[in-house]
């Protein structure tokens, strides 16, 4: 079966997560996505996590697409990326804004080489705002938008997120935009600049408690929401509704006449409420207590560490970790497509060595011959 995307082409100058995440969704989705990299590839190859001398950061995101080892510091890496261009339907980078500009490849400039180029541009602080020249990764857009606050006020002070959400967030964000271009372009022929940042989407994490603000002036709306502490475990509950939390409070009391009015899973940490669900689950285990609330059909689930999600069955059944063959690590154990699709399933593909593709990539869109993919080569423009 083809993708969805098959016969879009993306040329992907993007390092890091959230440009690159936002390439792996395309690839999933059907496109053909050529990463170009500096000779001996980006520096996250060599990022942290590593397992059998493979990067495990570098895999998640990168999985599915062809390499391209290009020197673009030079005239003639620039001239090949020029030629490459009229070949393809979007150019995604995350480079601060400016940097295309000063490399030659501004939209302007990527228009007279296509008109409907579709630009992706993922960045910190977007394009234009007071912050746009600033350097940033995810962290920082969790701090600004008031993500870390949030989260940190039962504990008393700023917690960020144990993964990098909005970096993730982002990635999303990019890949709605390319493909709603793309349906402009199909329909107008004409390409655009799709412009997605960290802070943006920070800000869209924290839309409930910053609308609730600036309307009231007070803080408020959402928090973060420990879970609950069982006998052998944590587990989360989410009763939401006046017949499902009547029906948690009749659980936790024992008291078939029990009421929640105006309880959420919002309340205060001591709401008399809670206060009585929190005692309950400290006093059964978590098998229990989920049990017994799904037969209530309230939502519940166990707080489960990394090796207990790993070897969940309904991850491995709807294929979101999949084993692939690795050139350097000999396999790796990689993300699903997160999209399920009946006509066009997702599909991921191995991880790519650098410039593992170059020459596929060179002679089958350009026409390079051998002796001047040799002569290339020998002057390091590419590899």
């Amino acid at each position: 079966m083809v993708g969805s995307l098959e016969g879009v082409r993306v040329l992907e100058l993007a390092r890091y997560q959230a440009g690159p995440r936002g390439g792996m969704i395309l690839s999933d989705l059907g496109a053909e996505v050529i990463k170009i990299e500096k000779i001996g590839g980006e520096e996250t190859r060599r990022s942290e996590p590593v397992v059998r001398g493979q990067s495990v950061y570098f895999s998640v995101y990168n999985r599915g697409k062809k390499s391209l080892c290009l020197d673009m510091r030079t005239e003639r890496g620039k001239e090949v990326f020029a030629a490459l261009v009229p070949t393809a339907d979007i150019v995604l980078q995350n480079f601060r804004p400016g940097v295309m500009e000063k490399m030659g490849f501004g939209y302007d400039r990527l228009c007279q080489l296509k008109k409907d180029i579709i630009l992706v541009s993922v960045s910190g602080f977007g394009q234009y705002g007071p912050y746009r020249d600033r350097p940033a990764f995810d962290p920082l857009g969790q701090a600004m938008a008031g993500l870390m606050d949030l989260t940190g006020k039962p504990v008393g002070r700023p917690l960020g997120a144990a993964t990098s959400l909005v970096d993730r967030y982002t990635s999303l964000h990019a890949t709605i935009g390319t493909l709603a271009a793309l349906r402009h372009r199909d329909r107008t022929g004409e390409g655009q600049v799709v412009d997605c940042c960290l802070l943006d989407s920070g800000f869209t994490m924290v839309e409930i408690p910053l609308s609730y603000y600036l309307a009231t002036g007070q803080e408020g709306g959402e928090a973060g929401r420990p879970p609950y502490k069982a006998k052998d475990g944590h587990v989360v509950i989410s009763a939401s509704g006046r017949e499902m939390a009547s029906r948690l409070m009749q659980i936790a009391t024992g008291d078939e006449n029990a009421k929640a009015e105006g309880y959420t899973s919002r309340v205060g940490q001591d709401d008399p409420r809670k206060v009585a669900v929190a005692k309950w689950c400290e006093q059964n285990t978590v098998d229990h207590i989920v049990s017994t609330l799904l037969a209530a059909e309230i939502p519940v689930a166990p707080v489960k560490t990394i090796p207990q999600a790993a070897e969940d069955p309904h991850l491995w059944e709807r294929e979101m970790l999949v084993k692939m063959p690795d050139a350097v690590a000999g396999e790796m154990y990689l993300p699903g497509a997160a999209i399920k699709m009946s006509k066009t399933p997702g599909r991921v593909g191995h991880v790519p060595t650098p410039g593992e593709h170059t020459d596929e990539v060179l002679s089958s869109l350009l026409g390079y011959d051998r002796p001047t993919l040799d002569e290339l080569r020998q002057a390091k423009v590419i590899a």
